[in-house]
């Protein structure tokens, strides 16, 4: 019985390495490519091993003629699909480079022998911004545990020097974090959860997390409003300052970037200038006053007073510096 099933997964192998539509292996092919693998198999062997890969769900096809042809139909992903997740790490910052070769290679071997030459076009990853984490994957493997038994992390978090050299924050504080979400954002991975050290809910860059741990303190309970795709909205690029409720003064031709960065639901209504206004939630910050300088007027703030002034005040301290 264990020669029946080695000889079963080694044709398998075979035609899932070699087969397609475009390449169809005959009888001859298959004793052959499975006798180079170390396994020897007959021509009487191979329709009943066939028929036991069709009844476990692989869908080989058989062309009968003289000879018989066989090949893998439908595989786990279709082309485009492959195409789509490998442009995914390869465009992820979070991922190295080295990681993402590996993750690559492993989307490629999943294509047949056509399709895995038209998924060679995609192998340029080199020249792209990647972050240097290679525990990425054990940091994510943590971060989900403690999320789903409801624990609490240890971990230090790094920064850059003026060097260029990685460097842990506050001279090797150790973070705890009970966390409640991973979010992907602006083509960096985020964890959200409630910080000891800030005493707030707040988030971290899942790359530039070190030494994870997993903790023995249960988490604290998360918030019942908590909902990440709000959050997220109110914090721009990821640079939390105090959540306020912000209006908003739009030019007419605005609309469409207020529902990429706000979402259909935001809440706006029509000035008398031909503009609107837009209520929304926002993370104040020097982030969120960049991404409104650089629509050049066309959005303002209206209120509250004190963040316009705050506004006004970065503004004139910019120009000030371009006078000197």
């Amino acid at each position: 019985m264990a020669d029946i099933s080695r000889k079963t997964i080694t044709v398998l192998r075979f035609l899932w390495e070699n087969t397609d539509e475009n390449n169809q292996a005959t009888t001859a092919d298959i004793i052959d490519g499975v006798g180079k693998l170390g396994v020897s198999i007959d021509r009487h062997t191979i329709k009943p091993i066939v028929n036991q890969l069709t009844e476990l769900g692989i869908d080989v096809i058989e062309n009968s003629g003289s000879p018989n042809k066989y090949y893998i139909g439908t595989r786990v992903f279709e082309l485009p699909e492959m195409k789509m997740l490998i442009d995914a790490v390869e465009a992820a910052k979070f991922i190295s480079a080295s990681r993402s070769k590996e993750l690559v290679s492993k989307i490629t071997s999943l294509a047949g022998p056509t399709e895995a030459k038209e998924l060679k076009r995609h192998l340029y990853i080199d020249g792209r911004a990647k972050s240097e984490s290679k525990n990425l994957l054990l940091t994510v493997d943590t971060l989900h545990i403690a999320i789903n038994e409801k624990r609490r992390v240890n971990f230090m978090y790094y920064d850059y020097n003026v060097e260029k050299k990685r460097v842990h924050k506050h001279r090797g504080y150790v973070y705890q974090l009970s966390p409640y979400a991973l979010v992907w954002q602006d083509d960096f991975y985020y964890v959200l959860g409630f910080s000891e050290r800030h005493q707030k809910m707040t988030k971290f860059r899942v790359d530039r997390i070190d030494k994870i741990e997993l903790a023995t303190t249960k988490s604290r309970k998360k918030p019942d409003n908590f909902e990440p795709v709000a959050f997220l909205k109110s914090i721009f690029s990821m640079y939390d300052g105090e959540l306020q409720q912000i209006r908003l003064r739009c030019d007419s031709d605005m609309m469409k970037v207020i529902i990429d960065r706000f979402g259909k639901d935001v809440k706006t209504n029509s000035a008398s200038d031909n503009g609107f206004y837009a209520d929304v939630e926002v993370s104040v910050s020097r982030t969120f006053f960049g991404w409104l300088f650089g629509f050049a007027g066309k959005i303002d703030i209206v209120s509250p007073k004190q963040v316009r002034d705050d506004y006004l005040s970065l503004a004139k301290t910019v120009v000030a510096k371009f006078e000197e």
